[in-house]
């Protein structure tokens, strides 16, 4: 995310011309696209996307159990 936000950063100031950035070549300025769509690549081919979320479903969960227990009066689980 941060590669692509650098990218369309770097090439509004290319474009308005802006500071150093205004001499460089365009393969510069467009770079980190290529490095946040090879991020996604390697990220999608390893699992790790898929694990990501399953970890923050998994949290979202505990969180919700934790707070239907504290409704009920019951004590949370202490985490392992």
């Amino acid at each position: 995310m941060y590669a692509l936000l650098l990218g369309v950063l770097l090439m509004l100031l290319k474009y308005l011309e802006i500071g150093p950035v205004a001499n460089w070549s365009w393969w510069w300025v467009l770079s980190p696209f290529a490095v946040a769509a090879a991020w996604w690549a390697w990220a999608d081919a390893t699992g790790y996307t898929k694990r990501k979320a399953m970890e923050k479903m998994e949290q979202r969960k505990k969180n919700r159990i934790d707070r239907h227990k504290e409704a009920l009066g019951m004590r949370p689980r202490r985490p392992r």
